[in-house]
């Protein structure tokens, strides 16, 4: 089955589209986990990449990845939160992270979680509370990337949160064709600048294809861009030739308290990568997600790689430990 999936790259794209299509039904993302048959198979799948369900169990990850030597930062899922007051309420759930998780945590999460799907003043207020929260703890806040189609509110609210922190830190996706034209914007505000290849479903006028030949050339432009800046950086990626490449184009070295940059994973893939870049000297980051809602985020990780759902199949039908 795994040769078979290797060798047939359309297959391989076109599951990888349904899964991107799927993860933006939001209302698979209530059916799913309460559905009483594949609910429980579902969240044995999303245990691979997702920390648990609440924030004790982003406590504990975050803990054990500092433990191993890594920063990391946590998230807590739930975009497209379309309820003014389940906005501000999440939003309290972020301010008690920034109170409580570990020194060495940053916190993202998306804009739309806490209220730009509504409104962006609601977005801009919930954001400053929880920009306040951060600073407040030393901590770094990062603002995730989301569909194309969001851009435009997501880079303006963080210019307005620029102009009274600089801890605010943004994600920038290579694959989008505009960021060309974002980043070097993006290269005058303060905060870390974090770059993704970019997961989401978007037509081709707008961003390169996921399998794209085009796509890791322009990764490493854009690396090498916010590399040779001296900005603050995460290099957000599993892909090990790009990884080898920016390592040798930082010269194969690295200060882990100084360096501006960083390499990042997700949990659930490339704790290899990390270590190697640690033994290097260069800082590394562990993305450790939590929450109720791993709708969106596990359909667009498995999409990445569909030889992911090998793993997928194997994680449910694994007996559940008690």
């Amino acid at each position: 089955m795994t040769a078979s999936l290797t060798h047939a790259p359309d297959t391989a794209q076109q599951v990888a589209q349904v899964l991107r299509a799927l993860a933006l039904d939001e209302n698979l993302k209530w059916r799913i986990p309460d559905d009483p048959v594949l609910g429980p198979l579902a969240r044995k799948v999303a245990g691979r990449y997702v920390a648990g369900p609440s924030l004790n169990d982003a406590l504990e990850r975050a803990s054990s990845v500092l433990d191993r030597g890594h920063r990391v930062n946590v998230e807590y899922m739930g975009e497209s939160c379309r309820d003014p007051e389940r906005a501000v309420a999440e939003t309290d759930v972020f301010v008690e992270a920034a109170r409580v998780l570990p020194a060495g945590a940053s916190l993202s999460l998306d804009l739309s979680h806490i209220g730009l799907a509504i409104d962006t003043d609601l977005a801009l207020t919930n954001a400053t509370r929880i920009a306040e929260a951060t600073c407040g703890t030393g901590r770094e806040m990062v603002i995730s990337a989301e569909g194309s189609d969001r851009t435009d509110d997501i880079l303006a609210l963080h210019a307005r949160l620029c102009e009274r922190f600089t801890h605010v830190g943004i994600t920038v996706q290579a694959r989008l064709h505009r960021t060309q034209e974002d980043l070097p914007r993006l290269l005058e505000r303060p905060g870390r600048i974090r770059l993704v290849k970019g997961a989401f479903l978007e037509p081709e006028d707008i961003a390169l294809p996921r399998g794209s030949a085009d796509l890791p050339a322009a990764y490493l432009r854009y690396a090498h861009m916010l590399a040779d800046s001296g900005h603050l950086c995460s290099f957000a990626t599993h892909d090990w030739q790009l990884i080898e490449q920016l390592d040798r184009h930082l010269g194969g070295a690295g200060d882990h308290h100084t360096a501006p940059w960083e390499f990042e994973t997700l949990l659930g893939l490339g704790p290899d990568r990390l270590d190697a870049m640690a033994k290097h000297g260069h800082p590394t980051r562990e993305y450790v997600v939590f929450g109720t809602e791993w709708w969106l985020y596990v359909c667009n990780r498995l999409a990445e790689d569909p030889q992911r759902l090998l793993h997928a199949v194997l994680d449910a039908a694994t007996p559940t430990r008690h």
